[in-house]
């Protein structure tokens, strides 16, 4: 059975919600279906896409002009910007004043979600969560989300060497699923041999989410 689309009001040429040209256009029955399926695939990954895993609240505070480079350069220059920032962590330690982190930079993606290319990172920085977190709960390897103030920085010890930390207080942290870099999906359409359509994309989201108000 073959479909043939129609003018509907004000000439426009329509049907599943695609609008076409005024020329002439035929469909089979399966190649509608697809088109339907598509359409509908399309519009879950871009609803996806669209939520973002920090809290609107804690959005309206960075400064995204702000890179981790310049940071990096001079961490004491912006002392009291606030910078959403990811990476892996690489080390826990529970101290008097809450927990601090250890964490490798990664840059993030379009899901605020940190790569997995440990080659892309600029360094590293030591982020202080106020409440206590248990470091047996954020092990090593970790990815993480963070909105953090910068407070300075410091000198420790990386192995035998002494390298300056930039220093932030978390406002909130997102911690990703291990398993979700292993499953993450390709982006873009794929068609099946047997007559079947899927459409990969980055909106679901796994982890949590602890914030810190202010």
């Amino acid at each position: 059975m073959q479909y043939k689309l129609v003018p509907g009001p004000e000439g426009i040429w329509s049907r599943f919600g695609a609008i076409v040209s005024t020329a002439e256009v035929s469909y089979t029955e399966p190649m509608l279906r697809i088109l339907h399926t598509l359409t509908m695939a399309l519009t879950v990954v871009v609803a996806g896409c669209a939520t973002s895993v920090i809290p609107e609240s804690f959005e309206s505070q960075v400064d995204k002009t702000v890179t981790f480079h310049q940071v990096v350069a001079s961490p004491d220059s912006y002392r009291g910007t606030v910078i959403l920032i990811g990476g892996e962590v690489l080390r826990a330690k529970a101290l008097q004043g809450g927990t601090q982190l250890e964490v490798l930079q990664l840059p993030l993606d379009g899901d605020q979600e940190p790569v997995t290319d440990r080659m892309e990172s600029k360094g590293r920085f030591l982020a202080l969560h106020k409440d206590f977190l248990d470091p047996a709960t954020i092990a090593e390897g970790t990815r993480v989300t963070i909105v953090g103030e910068v407070t300075g920085s410091a000198v420790e010890k990386m192995d035998e060497a002494d390298y300056r930390f930039p220093l932030l207080d978390v406002r909130h942290l997102h911690r990703w699923d291990a398993k979700r870099a292993e499953e993450r999906p390709v982006s873009g359409p794929w068609w099946n041999v047997f007559g079947g359509v899927g459409f990969g994309g980055g909106g679901s989201r796994s982890g949590g989410g602890i914030s810190i108000g202010f």
